[in-house]
Formats: C-alpha cells, structure tokens, sequence
C-alpha cells in the first residue's frame, strides 16, 4: 500500500537483432532563441528519456516526409515529464534548458548502425521564452 504503479507507460519497439539497454547521458544546456542545425532519428528501436536531474527541457520532433523532416515542433517538457519517441521519429537531441542534466534512456542495443542523422541547410531558429 505504500507504492503506485503506473504501468507500461512507453512503447518500446526494437529490432530483433538488438536488445533493450539502459544508458545515462550527461547533457549540456541549451539557450533560447536556438539555432537547430540537425535532427535524428533511430531505425532500429524506439527511444524513451527520463529525466533525472529535475530541470526542464526542449524537445523537438518532426514528422517524415520521403526521407527528410518536415514541420518541426518543439515543446518544452516538465523536469517530471518522460519522452518516448517511436522508431524512425526525427527529433533533436536532448536540449536541457539553462543548466546540464542527467537522463536515463531507454533504446535498442546491438552492433548494427542505429542513427541517421539529417543536417538541415540552414538552421532552423526555435524561439520562445521560458519562464
């Protein structure tokens, strides 16, 4: 009685040839306005992040459009708040907002290449004001 459990909470998707893997990344602060210059994205497994140093942070996704990402969208998340993004889902990577944090993820392990990055052109400028 002294413990709730919210279950299965993200869906987590690999490829056979890996498996499941906990890691921590340690990442740097960003500012706002930004200057986004690439995205990713994981063919292989799904990816879920989870905050663990208590600060906000920007998340920036997009959807797929023939093999390059279109209407980007950012969205600042609560330092309480997990992210779980499907395979092949092209977002920034992770953007903590004004001080580094530490985050657990969740992602596909194995020896074959699992990113692919995308360079835009020209930087995409994300505005915005964070109180």
């Amino acid at each position: 009685g002294r413990c709730g459990r919210y279950h299965d909470l993200a869906q987590l998707d690999f490829d056979a040839s890996g498996c499941a893997g906990i890691s921590l990344f340690q990442s740097q602060p960003i500012t706002l306005p930004l200057q986004l210059d690439l995205v990713e994205r994981h063919p292989l497994g799904s990816q879920v992040f989870l905050p663990m140093s208590g600060e906000r942070y920007l998340v920036v996704v997009a959807e797929d459009d023939d093999g390059r990402p279109a209407s980007l969208r950012a969205f600042v998340a609560r330092p309480d708040q997990g992210v779980n993004y499907h395979r092949n889902t092209w977002h920034a990577v992770l953007m903590p907002i004004g001080k580094a944090a530490l985050f657990a993820v969740v992602d596909w392990i194995g020896s074959q290449q699992n990113l692919e990055e995308f360079h835009f052109n020209e930087a995409v400028t994300i505005r915005g004001e964070v109180v």
